[in-house]
């Protein structure tokens, strides 16, 4: 099995469809349920980031793929994905391979 992690606390990763109108449908979905605001308690430490954190929260922040015969095991439209929803500093993933 490969573990995908995004070393950031702000940076979220998932599988899915591979798809326009549905890498769009998130974006607005993430948007709806965690908008930028000014009035996020996290603000009063002097971040204006406490949208990307939530975001993360959503999406989560690791992956595990599969393994099989030496390939990653994906369906057939899934792809992995990274976003960074604070995208200020320069960010790191980290990729383990475990087994095989």
């Amino acid at each position: 099995m490969v573990l995908v992690s995004a070393m950031h606390i702000t940076a979220g990763i998932w599988v899915n469809d591979a798809e326009d109108g549905l890498i769009a449908d998130i974006d607005d979905w993430l948007e709806k349920l965690a908008p930028f605001r000014r009035d996020y308690r996290h603000h009063r430490t002097g971040e204006t980031n406490g949208d990307a954190h939530l975001k993360s929260l959503l999406v989560h922040h690791e992956v595990i793929i599969p393994v099989t015969a030496g390939k990653l095991d994906f369906g057939p439209w899934q792809e992995v994905y990274y976003a960074e929803f604070d995208g200020r500093r320069p960010k790191r993933v980290i990729i383990k391979a475990m087994g095989e």
